[in-house]
């Protein structure tokens, strides 16, 4: 493939990529990285400008051009990945490298603030008697969704645990005899289980109407 249609390609899959608003900024951040080096300006974030010198052959002026013509592009995909107010913040910062790590040390550090937010939710979470436990159950996967887009992949095997620990009071009896199956059970076992007593109990429920 040539550089003409290896750089069609990656603009066409610029138009896919969701604009940066504040929010999952590792993500968006990777899916930028991945498409500046298909385009194969990324270099421009870590290589600086080959500086100019006296009597200089034609080779090293070419090699400015290219870094100079590269890192506009650069720049120009990264801003255009912003929505519309976060281009307006930063459209004026001239250097690539620059833009680059200021987006990296603002959103990085709220990442952070995220990550702990995301951990605090599934650690604190209580299941309670008034809501169905599936229901509940699904919330607790959707966290642990969260946690897996910021890295933070826990053992399944602690996860089942610590879910099983969550269950409401009226659940105690079952929880235990889960206690005793843990080690074998995977999160999609764990939910059927949980689909099964649910069902159970809503039958009973029913039939003691």
């Amino acid at each position: 493939m040539s550089n003409k249609e290896t750089t069609k390609e990656a603009t066409k899959g610029f138009a896919k990529l969701d604009k940066f608003a504040c929010q999952d900024f590792r993500r968006w951040q990777k899916k930028m990285h991945f498409m500046l080096t298909n385009l194969k300006v990324v270099y421009v974030l870590s290589t600086p400008m080959p500086e100019a010198v006296e009597n200089e052959t034609l080779e090293p002026t070419r090699r400015r051009m290219k870094w100079e013509n590269d890192d506009y592009i650069c720049h120009g995909h990264i801003l255009n990945g912003m929505s519309d107010s976060l281009f307006d913040v930063y459209q004026n910062v001239e250097s690539t490298k620059e833009l680059w790590d200021s987006l990296e040390a603002k959103y990085m550090a709220e990442d952070a603030s995220s990550k702990k937010f995301i951990v605090g939710n599934f650690i604190n979470y209580k299941m309670v008697d008034l809501r169905s436990v599936m229901e509940q159950y699904n919330e607790l996967l959707r966290i642990l969704g969260q946690c897996s887009q910021y890295d933070m992949k826990m053992d399944e095997s602690i996860s089942v645990s610590i879910i099983i620990d969550k269950l409401p009071p009226s659940w105690k009896d079952f929880k235990n005899n889960l206690k005793h199956k843990m080690e074998k059970l995977n999160l999609v076992e764990l939910g059927t289980d949980f689909q099964i007593e649910q069902s159970i109990r809503d039958m009973e429920k029913m039939l003691c109407r």
